[in-house]
Formats: structure tokens, C-alpha cells, sequence
């Protein structure tokens, strides 16, 4: 098995749930109250905050030089995407919620921290990409949706147009560092597969706890 090989089996196990967000549908019907979006920049502080240093330590720790790449290259973006929010928190007002931060939302950013500390890289990096595809549809329908519905401005959708966007280098970048550890050995594929679907279930609790406090 190659990476491409390994990543294509791991995300046709995740696929099946990718519909199981019950927050981004409301969203791209405009059916969600406009006061989600104060709460999503608000945990998304949090998040890119905590997610930004995760990465950090994880290209502190990895062995291999394309582990340490591909890591690296993410911690820069976490940086700019909490730069990015705000426009939003700027838009959107103050988050409503009363319990903050949430600690389903905050679930997510709590289990990169502990692979930062303990995932092995290789395995680590298929998890993370595996759920890239995913996340990236998600910001894609809710950018477009909150221009199309709750009239927010291009400064207030960066956030989640940078999400949104293909980048390449960084799919390249993975399948290098995931190689690398399938070539040496290292790679614990159930430990792949583990971290990839909990990293889907994270994702989803972090969208669900909010479509659970916003339904009308």
C-alpha cells in the first residue's frame, strides 16, 4: 500500500458520515440564526489559537524531515486564519452563548493537542488529511451561503474561503510525509485509521453542538 493508497481507503470509510453535519445544511438554506456565526468566531478562536501551537510541537517532535514539512506548513495557517476572524467577530457581534467556550467545540482542538504529544507523525499527518476534503466543503458552502443569505461583506468570509480553497503543495506534502513513514516502517495503520475517524467525529460534535444550540 501506498499513501495515496492508504488515504483513499481511509477517507472511503470516513465518507459515509460527511453528511451527519446537521449545522451546515441550516446554514446554506439560511434557515440558521445569524448569531451562529458570532459563536463559530468565537470557537474558532480558541481553536486556531490551540491548533496553531499543536502543530508546532508536532514538527518539533516528528523525526522525519517531511513530517516536519508538512506540519510546518500548517502552523503558518492556523496563524493567518485566526488573523482572519476579526472581520467576523467584527460583523457578527458578540457571541450569545453562555457557556464559553463550548466544550463540544472545543473537543476538536483538545485531541491535536494530544497527538501532538503522543500520535506517531506519520500516522498523525493521514489523519489530519484524510478530513482536509471535508472541512474544506464545509467552509466553501458557508461562505457562499453567508453572502447569499446573510449578507456578510468579503473581509467577514475570509476565514472560511482560506478553509475553502485547494492547496496542493500541502496534499503533496502529506502524501510525502505519509510515505515516508509507510517506507520505514513506522506507520501504525490502525493508529491511522483510529485518528482519522476520531478526528471526523471531533469535527462533527464541534458543527452538531452548535446546530444543537441554534436550531429554531
Amino acid at each position: 500500500m501506498n499513501a495515496a493508497e492508504l488515504l483513499d481507503e481511509i477517507q472511503a470509510e470516513l465518507a459515509p458520515h460527511d453528511d451527519d453535519n446537521r449545522l451546515v445544511p441550516l446554514i446554506a438554506a439560511g434557515k440558521a440564526p445569524r448569531a451562529v456565526f458570532a459563536a463559530l468566531a468565537a470557537e474558532e478562536r480558541w481553536i486556531t489559537r490551540s491548533d496553531w501551537r499543536s502543530f508546532h510541537e508536532m514538527a518539533s517532535r516528528a523525526d522525519d524531515p517531511d513530517a516536519r514539512t508538512f506540519f510546518g506548513t500548517l502552523a503558518p495557517g492556523e496563524r493567518q486564519a485566526y488573523a482572519m476572524l476579526d472581520a467576523l467577530i467584527a460583523a457578527a457581534g458578540p457571541d450569545p452563548g453562555t457557556d464559553l467556550p463550548r466544550a463540544g467545540c472545543q473537543a476538536y482542538p483538545a485531541f491535536v493537542a494530544w497527538l501532538a504529544l503522543h500520535g506517531e507523525s506519520a500516522a498523525t499527518a493521514a489523519g489530519i488529511y484524510a478530513n482536509f476534503a471535508a472541512f474544506g466543503t464545509y467552509c466553501g458552502i458557508v461562505a457562499a451561503a453567508m453572502r447569499e443569505h446573510y449578507g456578510f461583506d468579503d473581509a467577514a468570509c475570509a476565514f472560511f474561503d482560506f478553509f475553502a480553497a485547494d492547496v496542493p503543495e500541502i496534499g503533496q506534502q502529506a502524501l510525502v510525509a505519509i510515505q515516508a513513514g509507510l517506507d520505514a516502517e513506522r506507520l501504525d495503520l490502525e493508529a491511522a485509521h483510529r485518528y482519522a475517524r476520531l478526528f471526523q467525529h471531533y469535527e462533527l460534535l464541534f458543527w452538531n453542538t452548535l446546530a444543537d444550540e441554534f436550531a429554531e
